[in-house]
């Protein structure tokens, strides 16, 4: 079977190149960053970024999938560390989300990244569906654990809650929108 270079593990220096890439993404976009600054950046070639990453395009999948990891694993560590129950446990995640944004002050990486490639067919477009999707469920599969009626209907809602959120703390200025949206979503869930 072959591996492809996604499921290759990193050399130190792609692992460089992905850093240095998903800093320069978020912080500054992904059309307005070029793989020239990404590569200096790494200390690296320009030949070593496509040799590790093929494209720009396979580098932004690098970036997004990291970041969908990084994100993930936050919030289950977070739940795994958390002594909330019921619905204070459905809520939850909005704790974790308010204490993420602390480091990331430029709103969802997701959602910039979609704001950039949406209509162009290029792959990072699944792994931010693939992002929202695990949103939901995390929702949702809480919902269910606290025995709530329409769990699935509930996972959508606190995600868009979530997402709404991140929006207004970052694009709209509004310090208390996580606070705000945890509020929201214990009325939603009857907490």
């Amino acid at each position: 079977m072959t591996t492809t270079r996604a499921e290759r593990p990193l050399t130190p220096a792609g692992v460089r190149l992905r850093d240095a890439a998903s800093d320069l993404f978020y912080r500054h976009g992904i059309t307005a960053v070029g793989v020239e600054l990404v590569a200096e950046r790494a200390g690296v070639t320009k030949k070593t970024l496509y040799d590790r990453f093929g494209s720009k395009e396979g580098l932004v999948v690098a970036y997004l999938e990291h970041r969908c990891r990084r994100w993930q694993e936050y919030v289950e560590a977070w739940l795994a560390d958390s002594p909330a129950t019921g619905v204070e446990r459905v809520v939850e995640p909005f704790r974790a989300l308010a204490a993420w944004m602390a480091d990331n002050d430029r709103g969802c990486g997701f959602a910039n990244a979609y704001a950039e490639l949406a209509g162009t067919g290029h792959a990072g477009l699944e792994v931010i569906a693939t992002e929202k999707r695990w949103v939901r469920g995390l929702y949702a599969g809480l919902a269910a654990e606290a025995g709530l009626p329409e769990p699935e209907r509930v996972g959508v809602r606190l995600a868009l809650l979530h997402d709404g959120a991140i929006v207004h703390a970052t694009a709209g200025r509004h310090d208390d929108a996580v606070a705000e949206a945890l509020e929201t979503a214990r009325l939603l869930v009857g907490g």
